[in-house]
């Protein structure tokens, strides 16, 4: 009667969390539980075990909001709660509380690596790192440029410009093959504009200067009040019209008031056409107030400014374990690692057997409604047949008792 009574409670548990997201299905499996009696007959019972479905994945409902978050495949999301104590699950109904962090039902924190020094390095057992995606911290906060990309084609044909003439040495008779002008911010997030020159220097051979703009003479360009921020001279294979593998492939230049900002060059060619440019980026921002957020399906996650910046602050990692199945509930749809699930891994969505991280969408619970009602008609029936045999035994011991009268 205990074991079908503990059978009930896991199939009432299923039908109350039916609409609770990410719950995973508990049910209870049964073992003979046998007394050793020398050779004869004596009747033992059974064992109740709790197994809970927790690697089955569960039906994804899309909604309106991009702080909704499922998984699709394997994986948890990392939480904590005040105490900062971690947990994971797959409940990821996040939205922002009062102080701006991702909380889901549960109340639970959603943890991720900041992008602020760059991409983050896993711990891939521990969560060192790891820091609470607070969203009211990423507004008005200016991001001096540090990295970029400047990738042209340059025409094969270009004249040669003699060494007087070239952009570095900031005469006002400078010639040049090609300029473009790139926006990057100082610590302040003020924008500075830069110059890039192009000039070719020899065969196969090209000067990339960059000046300064607020520099530049009255009438603009030659000669800069100042000299050059930072020159590179790049030599490029005449058979493939790519970067000779002696040559640089980058270009850093000190911003006025802000960081060293290092332009890959890397994708730079010199071919038999006009110049072309095939990429520009340059990172950082001007202080803005966030205007909403973006969550890419390999956990990236994006500030929108108002301003139309697309910063990325955080990365969301995932954790798995060995055997999911035995992972410990706790309240809030969250777990713990035990021995028997093996200890937690920590990587990103995509990699290593994990899943995606699917923005505006939940996982719903795993619990089939039918087969809930199926198996509370089956241990209500078996029950009531173990109670009469508890009734039956009561009588027997009954006639017993009057045996002595």
């Amino acid at each position: 009667m205990a074991a079908q009574a503990a059978r009930l409670g896991t199939v009432a548990d299923n039908i109350a969390n039916m609409s609770t997201t990410g719950y995973k299905r508990a049910s209870t499996e049964f073992s003979t539980l046998v007394l050793d009696a020398g050779g004869s007959y004596v009747s033992g019972g059974v064992e109740s075990h709790t197994r809970y479905a927790i690697s089955s994945q569960g039906p994804i409902s899309y909604t309106t909001s991009t702080t909704d978050l499922a998984i699709r495949g394997n994986g948890f999301f990392l939480v904590s709660d005040t105490s900062g104590q971690v947990y994971m699950t797959r409940a990821g109904s996040f939205v922002m509380d009062g102080d701006g962090r991702l909380v889901n039902a549960a109340g639970y924190q959603l943890l991720g690596y900041p992008l602020a020094n760059g991409e983050p390095t896993v711990v891939a057992n521990g969560y060192t790192g790891l820091e609470v995606i607070n969203i009211s911290e990423l507004g008005m906060r200016a991001v001096p440029s540090t990295t970029g990309r400047f990738y042209v084609n340059l025409p094969s044909e270009a004249e040669i410009i003699p060494a007087a003439n070239l952009p570095s040495a900031n005469a006002a008779s400078a010639q040049f093959t090609s300029k473009t002008s790139l926006v990057a911010y100082d610590n302040l997030g003020r924008e500075v504009l830069l110059d890039v020159y192009s000039a070719k220097t020899a065969d196969n051979t090209w000067e990339i200067t960059i000046f300064d703009r607020s520099a530049a003479s009255a009438g603009g360009g030659f000669p800069y009040g100042s000299g050059p921020l930072a020159t590179v001279t790049l030599t490029f294979d005449p058979a493939t019209g790519s970067l000779d593998p002696a040559s640089p492939t980058s270009i850093s230049a000190a911003i006025p008031n802000g960081s060293v900002l290092t332009l890959d060059l890397s994708k730079s060619s010199q071919l038999a056409a006009d110049y072309v440019l095939l990429d520009a980026f340059v990172n950082g921002n001007a202080p803005s107030a966030v205007d909403s957020i973006e969550i890419s399906d390999d956990g990236y996650l994006y500030a929108i400014y108002e301003n139309g910046m697309r910063v990325p602050t955080h990365r969301i990692p995932l954790a798995t374990v060995t055997s999911p199945d035995n992972l410990r509930p706790h309240s809030g749809n969250a777990y713990l690692a035990t021995q028997d699930s093996g200890d937690v891994r920590i990587g990103f969505a995509g990699t290593g057997g994990l899943g995606a991280i699917v923005s505006g969408a939940l996982e719903q619970s795993n619990v089939d409604l039918a087969s809930e009602l199926t198996t509370m008609i089956e241990s209500q029936r078996n029950y009531t047949a173990n109670s009469k045999v508890f009734q039956t035994g009561a009588d027997l011991f009954d006639v017993l008792v009057n045996l002595k009268r």
